[in-house]
């Protein structure tokens, strides 16, 4: 089976690519093949039109939290809001959830979905730092373009299939909080080359094969790229070939995932959102 690990970004360029591994899932062997790199979205929907059979894990969140959709009164489905915030166009996007933080009370401006808390990923309505929300505004519409599957919220072409990743997480069960990477290259430090080499080791030993049941064959050069979007893509493979594993159980969907917000794929986060 191919399997496709893919770290986003909302504005791809030749210094920061949209990163792909592409790897061939044999049994429980994730053989890491060819790195890609799209310096712009055409590569990226190209891939997405690819013909299957494939499933891909990619880094940004699908959805916006429950709280924000029904608050700010979008549409009350994932397509239908999603098409919504694309048709404004980024640049009204941005200044929609600009004014929404505006106006709420400290500590209630941005909301987090339930796969969110449970992963400590940030809210998706996020445009500074890193600018998650213009991600999902980038991403999400170009997969109901596409006509993908997207378990839990797309039902589209089964031999294309996409579920969210996010490297993070998986990051931070293998090393702790400890720090990878940094895009300032003055801030490029031995200490986050070899945090990157403990994620890589961790990798490939016994807790991610008896968590993830995925073993993991790919070359250490990947730990080398110190934005660690290399290896953050690698990490999204991971979760995708989990995914793929559970392909006749929803896909490896909690059952208390919510339809209108998607979740993230990873089996260390079931038990948080209902097995």
């Amino acid at each position: 089976m191919k399997i496709y690990g893919i770290d986003f970004t909302s504005s791809p360029s030749r210094r920061k690519p949209i990163t792909c591994i592409a790897c061939e899932l044999d049994g429980t062997k994730l053989n890491v093949g060819a790195l890609l790199e799209w310096e712009n979205f055409d590569g990226f929907e190209a891939a997405l039109n690819e013909p299957g059979p494939w499933l891909a894990g990619i880094d940004f969140p699908f959805g916006q939290a429950r709280r924000f959709i029904e608050t700010i009164g979008w549409p009350d489905s994932w397509r239908d809001y999603v098409l919504h915030a694309k048709a404004m166009g980024r640049e009204t996007f941005v200044d929609t959830l600009n004014e929404y933080r505006s106006t709420r009370p400290a500590g209630d401006k941005e909301h987090r979905r339930k796969t969110d808390k449970a992963a400590s990923s940030i809210s998706p309505q996020k445009l500074y730092g890193v600018p998650v929300g213009k991600m999902f505004f980038e991403g999400a519409p170009r997969l109901i373009e596409a006509g993908l599957t997207v378990p839990g919220l797309q039902v589209g072409d089964p031999d294309r299939i996409v579920v969210e990743a996010y490297p993070g997480f998986m990051a931070r069960n293998l090393i702790g909080r400890r720090s990878y990477k940094n895009d300032t290259k003055k801030k490029q430090t031995p200490a986050l080359h070899q945090a990157r080499l403990d994620i890589f080791e961790a990798l490939k030993g016994d807790d991610v094969i008896s968590a993830y049941g995925i073993e993991v064959i790919a070359p250490s050069s990947l730990v080398d790229d110190p934005s660690a979007d290399h290896l953050d893509a690698l990490l999204c493979a991971v979760q995708a070939a989990w995914s793929w594993s559970q392909c006749n159980n929803r896909f490896g969907e909690p059952k208390g995932s919510d339809p209108l917000e998607g979740w993230i794929a990873d089996p260390l986060l079931k038990p948080h959102l209902g097995q």
